[in-house]
């Protein structure tokens, strides 16, 4: 068996679609239709309307996912420590939490790290750590030995509408030189702001999972959308 980690490795460079941009009344449909058009990550934003300013869902949602798809979870809330075992217990695959969000981020990580997967202890969980934009790639260095995926937000987290900020892509070198020095195989993701448009440039730049959202649920032809963008990023 495959760990989940080892899992999101091969699907580099992966898309994971956000859910949130779905049609929730139909969702397992839509979950089905990602699965059969390649998707092979589910992205779940989880919101708190502390550290955004709105709020979205939480572990029940996460649990009532039934897709063979990896569970992608974003955690933008605050203080994500004591709420970890609920994500888990969810059925989550990845758990991404952000630096800024954690008075002891390093502490969050060893918890993570101290923990099984719900429903199949050795596929194993994958600990992501999400920056946002305007936070330097300095604070990664004690975080790399405690990490699988390290996740940049091109856009500031919790406002819709925003467009791609172009510096991310220096962002994403320089953080990609830091990762080799590491000597760790950690998994380079990219969130916020990805359109049909830019896909293929982002995943040419060296991102290993772009999220995307709305580019794909966009009330006319996801399944269509979601072919697209794999073959942007040569998974097709």
């Amino acid at each position: 068996m495959l760990s989940n980690l080892d899992r999101l490795r091969s699907l580099r460079p992966a898309v994971s679609v956000g859910l949130l941009a779905a049609d929730l009344l139909s969702l397992g449909t839509e979950l089905v239709m990602l699965e059969r058009a390649g998707i092979g990550v589910a992205h779940v934003d989880v919101m708190d309307g502390c550290f955004t300013p709105v709020m979205t869902v939480g572990p029940p949602f996460v649990k009532a996912l039934k897709t063979p798809l990896l569970k992608d979870v974003h955690l933008m809330i605050r203080e994500p420590l004591a709420t970890l075992a609920d994500y888990v217990a969810a059925g989550a695959d990845i758990i991404t939490v952000h630096q800024e969000s954690c008075t002891h981020i390093h502490r969050v990580l060893q918890a993570l790290g101290g923990m099984t997967h719900a429903v199949e202890p050795a596929r194993g969980l994958v600990r992501g750590v999400a920056l946002n934009p305007g936070t330097p790639l300095d604070v990664l260095d004690p975080l790399l030995p405690e990490m699988d995926m390290l996740l940049l937000l091109a856009v500031n987290p919790g406002w819709g509408g925003q467009t791609f900020i172009p510096g991310t892509f220096d962002r994403m070198a320089r953080a990609k030189a830091m990762i080799a020095a590491s000597g760790r195989e950690i998994v380079l993701g990219v969130d916020g702001g990805v359109t049909k448009d830019n896909i293929a440039a982002i995943a040419a730049a060296g991102a290993e999972l772009i999220v995307t959202g709305s580019a794909v649920f966009d009330g006319k032809a996801a399944a269509a959308n979601a072919a697209y963008m794999l073959e942007a990023v040569g998974r097709v």
